[in-house]
């Protein structure tokens, strides 16, 4: 039998996913020296390399990549294992990761954790913010946070929040030098303020929908964000027309600093929810979070 430290496989699945020594080191807590040592020792005990190394990338050979798919699973489950055995405990306790979109973190995650996790000090939460629609099984989250329509439906989804619309607005000051549009298509002739999805690369395309209509506009403008506070100060500094969430415009549209328009076109739509596998083993902590988060009419 070879002589394996589980260590040294911890190691060796912390640079396979990472694909960098800096971050693997990082995430382990050792020196990017030491991680290299182990690497080479355990090389050295399979008599096979494992990982291909360039200046600028690492990547798992043939081999490192067939010891990957094998045996990162099983280091998953018992780590699933023994956050399980958190509920021997007196308290709930373990780390919870959440991928979510900027506006449900802010206005959804975030109002929650502040009065949950003084209650909870055990339980430790991680939230990374991401447009993108992230494969929470292969980037090893706990659950993500997406509108209703975009959860898979191998997933187990739970509601968050309300339902939701969206708003095409603009300052006072454009509307002074171009006329509101009265209907979608008239939004190719306005300067608009773009958003940048990570997921393919390509630009947000509004969705409006009247009736049994839909429509997808792609827009231009001079300026592209992939974040929702510039698309806001861009709009309320009269750079273009914006197409935000209606929560957050609405207390600049009451106070006359935006107005709305095309709102025919922008119907409700199912609100955010919190999903994760259905064959997960929820643990204590996650279970008592998505309580936390679940979305009831009468108490909001």
């Amino acid at each position: 039998m070879l002589d394996v430290n589980l260590n040294d496989l911890l190691a060796f699945l912390a640079i396979a996913r990472e694909r960098s020594f800096t971050k693997a080191a990082a995430k382990l807590g050792v020196s990017q020296s030491a991680l290299s040592h182990t690497i080479r020792g355990l090389e050295a005990r399979l008599g096979l390399r494992l990982l291909m190394r360039t200046t600028r990338s690492v990547s798992p050979t043939e081999a490192g990549e067939r010891l990957l798919q094998r045996i990162g699973p099983h280091f998953e489950e018992i780590a699933t294992e023994l956050d399980g055995l958190s509920s021997l405990r007196d308290r709930p306790a373990g780390t919870i990761r959440i991928t979510a979109g900027e506006h449900p973190a802010y206005t959804i995650l975030w109002p929650a954790l502040a009065k949950f996790l003084p209650r909870y000090p055990d339980i430790h939460v991680e939230v990374i913010v991401d447009y993108g629609l992230t494969d929470i099984v292969a980037q090893r989250f706990d659950a993500g946070v997406r509108l209703g329509e975009q959860v898979a439906q191998d997933m187990i989804a739970v509601r968050i929040g309300p339902d939701m619309r969206m708003a095409v607005v603009g300052a006072p000051s454009y509307f002074k030098q171009q006329a509101a549009p009265k209907k979608p298509q008239e939004l190719t002739h306005h300067k608009c303020i773009n958003l940048r999805l990570p997921t393919y690369g390509g630009l947000y395309a509004w969705e409006l929908e009247k009736g049994s209509r839909e429509l997808r506009v792609r827009v231009e403008g001079q300026i592209i964000f992939n974040n929702l506070k510039l698309r806001v100060d861009a709009v309320l500094a009269g750079l273009g027309l914006a197409f935000l969430p209606e929560d957050v415009v609405q207390p600049y549209v009451s106070q006359g600093k935006l107005k709305r328009v095309l709102e025919d076109w922008c119907p409700p739509f199912p609100g955010y929810h919190i999903y994760y596998p259905s064959r997960r083993q929820s643990s204590p902590a996650f279970a008592l979070l998505v309580d936390t988060l679940r979305y009831r009419a009468d108490s909001r």
